[in-house]
């Protein structure tokens, strides 16, 4: 059921145009925001081309209090430095039926974990259908794992509490790149958050969606495929043994598209 204040407003919008390619160059710019705001932000390139945005606190977030003994005053030079304790890291993988989006897209929701728990962020910008084919996406979420995981101690992260995280498409690709790192034996995934993922090619539906419908969802998964088979890491529904896996949390909204999918 959708709210009755919400299913108002949601009617008095305009009519979806239908997602194609004519369509889509047209929509893509609007699917790709800027980087937020205040908000300490690093931009790199790993090897592939594959961008990241390694976003952090502004402020260390305080710890609780230890009651300690009055230490002697040492000159500053001589003082020692106090270690800082390496941070949670979310590798959050963005949304957008992996035919749009940039790696700030969604980005309030992990950058609230930010606030919250002082994780660093880690976003990418993975290739989009339909220029990329097939695996290609969720490789490049995987090479950009790998690369976070291989330089944590320079990124002050904690590689035991690496979490991967992702929205829709991103979900779909989380959950590919964490049975990629199942199967390849890394890197340690501590858990996956999938929220509202996009797990399986064979979704149909004759309901009516508002937001994503499924003649778009059609389009994104043809544009991504062609005609070709998906493995489990691009179709991960397909997986047939979910053993080994890290905890998950799954999002299921009761009136979005990948409901089923997502509950099943």
């Amino acid at each position: 059921m959708i709210d009755n204040d919400l299913a108002v407003r949601l009617s008095a919008l305009p009519p979806m145009p239908p997602l194609d390619a004519a369509t889509l160059t047209q929509i893509r710019p609007y699917a790709a925001p800027p980087p937020p705001p205040n908000v300490n932000r690093q931009e790199v390139t790993i090897p592939g081309s594959i961008p990241l945005a390694i976003l952090r606190p502004s402020a260390p977030v305080p710890s609780a209090p230890v009651a300690t003994a009055p230490a002697p005053t040492a000159p500053a030079a001589l003082a020692p430095a106090t270690p800082t304790p390496a941070a949670p890291c979310v590798y959050w993988i963005h949304g957008g039926g992996m035919v749009m989006g940039n790696r700030y897209s969604q980005i309030d929701i992990p950058l609230e974990w930010l606030t919250e728990f002082g994780a660093v962020v880690v976003s990418v910008d993975y290739r989009l259908a339909p220029e990329a084919h097939g695996s290609e996406p969720v490789d490049d979420c995987y090479r950009g794992l790998t690369w976070v995981a291989e330089h944590a101690d320079e990124l002050g992260i904690d590689p035991a509490r690496l979490v991967v995280a992702g929205a829709s498409a991103g979900g779909g690709l989380a959950a590919g790149v964490t049975l990629m790192a199942r199967d390849r034996g890394g890197p340690a995934i501590a858990a996956q958050v999938l929220i509202g993922p996009m797990l399986d090619h064979r979704t149909r539906s004759d309901e009516t969606f508002e937001v994503w419908t499924p003649e778009m969802n059609a389009f994104a998964w043809r544009s991504l495929l062609g005609d070709s088979e998906p493995t489990p890491y691009v179709s991960p529904a397909r997986a047939a043994d979910l053993s080994g896996l890290p905890p998950t949390y799954v999002d299921a909204g009761s009136a979005e598209l990948f409901r089923d999918e997502a509950a099943e």
